[in-house]
């Protein structure tokens, strides 16, 4: 034991005048990597500690703890007085650094130009609340208690009557309860759903839905401007088509499907060979959302549709994972100016 000891004072003695010795900073630290490091000869004369005695241990231990305590002080010390011992050398004619620029993510790019093409048909944005109600969630857009249709959401529920909402679908209710028509918004925002976290699903993501309400509403005032929107956001040379399908809240209900951005056509994996993708839904607002907020379903008519951010997003980048958007690496944000 006393051979472990007497190497541990030899190695505090060398560290003190080579600290002492040392012309700058870089050399300190050079020091501190090779007597305190973790492949420091200290370290490795502790190897030999299973060799000794409970006793012996705790005294070597002991005395190595200290010894390296005190030639980190040295160190500290040491580098202080190098770093405020004279004048900082500045040439003036030296370059400058060019400082590192941020960029919008692509989901902010694409939510922007959504709304821009919107409020420029005449739609005003309305936002509402994350944490919904059950009744504006599901009941005032005709789903009540235990219809089948709400298992398609998979809600994170905070209490019977409480939840993350699902889709930003409450924010149309509300506003038809607060507004008389003629009523033309959109409502984006984010929405929560219980699902897997895979390259085509999130359980957070971001929709923008519309409403529109007024007196002789059509579906074909709905198909042109879901037209109008595809061919003003992609291209007017982009194809659209509508096929039926089912929503509680609206009748008749449709998909709304685009040719393949990324093949034209033909078919592709992205489009699942069938050279469509389908890009949101949309249809007449039911009666019954209707007489739920107080509008007279005799007199006025109305259209909403909703579409997910992420999907427009990879459509219009040619991205193929979802989880990009959630991993913050600068080299996939720093494509997007």
């Amino acid at each position: 034991m006393s051979t472990v000891l007497e190497k541990l004072e030899g190695l505090k003695s060398d560290a003190e005048k080579e600290i002492a010795q040392a012309a700058d900073a870089n050399a300190v630290y050079q020091l501190k990597s090779r007597y305190i490091g973790k492949k420091s000869e200290i370290s490795e004369l502790l190897k030999g500690l299973a060799a000794l005695s409970i006793e012996e241990k705790r005294s070597v231990g002991g005395r190595a703890n200290a010894v390296k305590d005190e030639i980190e002080s040295l160190i500290e010390e040491r580098i202080k007085a190098l770093l405020s011992g004279g004048p900082v050398s500045f040439d003036p004619n030296l370059p400058g650094l060019q400082p590192a620029l941020g960029r919008l993510h692509p989901l902010t790019l694409v939510m922007r130009d959504i709304k821009n093409v919107f409020v420029r048909m005449g739609f005003a944005v309305a936002e509402g609340p994350e944490v919904e109600t059950d009744y504006y969630n599901f009941e005032a857009l005709n789903m009540p208690k235990h219809h089948p249709a709400r298992d398609m959401h998979d809600t994170f529920f905070l209490s019977p009557e409480v939840l993350l909402r699902t889709h930003t679908s409450p924010v149309q209710v509300r506003v038809m309860e607060k507004q008389k028509p003629p009523i033309r918004i959109i409502a984006p925002g984010r929405v929560y759903r219980h699902d897997f976290f895979d390259a085509s699903h999130s359980p957070v993501f971001s929709q923008v839905e519309g409403l529109y309400v007024d007196e002789g509403v059509s579906f074909a005032d709905l198909k042109g401007t879901l037209d109008t929107f595809v061919k003003t956001f992609f291209g007017s040379s982009v194809t659209t088509r509508f096929r039926p399908s089912f929503f509680p809240f609206t009748e008749p209900s449709a998909e709304m499907d685009v040719r393949c951005i990324l093949c034209g056509g033909p078919g592709c994996p992205v489009c699942k060979r069938t050279g469509w993708i389908e890009i949101m839904g949309c249809g007449m607002v039911d009666p019954n959302v209707f007489k739920a907020v107080g509008i007279d379903p005799e007199k006025y008519t109305g259209f909403a549709f909703g579409m997910g951010v992420e999907r427009i997003t990879m459509l219009k980048f040619g991205i193929d994972d979802i989880r990009l958007f959630f991993e913050n690496d600068k080299r996939f944000l720093e494509q997007f100016a």
